[in-house]
């Protein structure tokens, strides 16, 4: 039988032809452009990502000669891993994101489609603060503010210490006309469903401008009163002594005759 360039290639892909002297030919036509195809990208576990666990990202794709793999991260230029599975033995807050994997090979490249990492995590630790910031007078307004970095976003209640029944729930707690019996130590709790996390603050209300301008006042005219009355009473002192003295009879006056003795 004549090899002609012809019947070779009309042969249909996985032929086989069995020739006298010569060994079995297959003709495979099916791989001789197979650059990756759109890999595809699997995350373990498939339920909630919750902080501080394992998690592992697959990518694959059908290629021939075999693909190689590289992770990244959207917005990181630089790749995060050269295999086809990307480990994060303890998943952090910050890994949240979107990550795809390329495929390549000497006939060429693909990407995938992005997949979406969002970490769950409890409350941190909550940012307290007063405004306004400045000294708090009585009868003014004054909020607290809370925040807590959480995912999903936290829900927040404002308490008294020492007192059951909570103060207020949200970001802020506002007292307004605030009065000296408001001061005191607060705390807010964040809270979601992966756990809770508090802070403290101290009140300090001072009286107000009115009220310090009356005190002041009260404390002068007592200051003033205190003083009448030490010089009234050391007036009526020294005006009892000059009665005595005037009614007090004149005391005699004893002589001392001296005699002289001749030696």
């Amino acid at each position: 039988m004549m090899l002609t360039e012809s019947w070779l290639t009309s042969l249909t892909p996985d032929t086989s032809v069995t020739l006298p002297g010569f060994q079995l030919l297959r003709a495979d036509r099916t791989r001789d452009s197979d650059a990756p195809k759109l890999p595809s990208v699997s995350v373990s576990p498939s339920a909630e990502i919750v902080e501080g666990s394992s998690v592992n990202l697959t990518c694959s794709s059908d290629a021939n000669p075999a693909a190689s793999y590289t992770w990244y991260k959207e917005d990181v230029i630089n790749p995060l891993s050269y295999q086809n599975q990307h480990v994060f033995s303890s998943i952090l807050p910050s890994d949240s994101g979107k990550y795809y994997c390329t495929a390549d090979n000497d006939l060429g490249q693909n990407r995938s489609e992005s997949r979406t990492i969002d970490v769950k995590y409890a409350p941190k630790l909550p940012s307290v603060s007063v405004s306004p910031s400045a000294e708090i007078v009585e009868g003014s307004s004054v909020t607290l503010t809370c925040s807590s970095d959480a995912n999903p976003a936290a829900n927040y209640t404002w308490y008294k210490e020492d007192e059951n029944s909570p103060k207020a729930s949200g970001h802020n707690f506002t007292i307004s006309n605030i009065r000296p019996e408001h001061s005191g130590r607060y705390y807010c709790v964040a809270h979601n469903n992966r756990g809770t996390h508090n802070s403290t603050l101290q009140l300090t209300v001072v009286a107000g401008k009115s009220k310090i301008i009356i005190m002041n006042i009260i404390r002068l005219t007592l200051v003033v009163l205190i003083l009448i009355t030490l010089l009234v009473l050391s007036l009526l002192t020294r005006r009892k002594k000059r009665i005595i003295l005037k009614t007090e009879p004149n005391e005699p006056v004893e002589m001392t005759e001296v005699y002289s003795h001749p030696d």
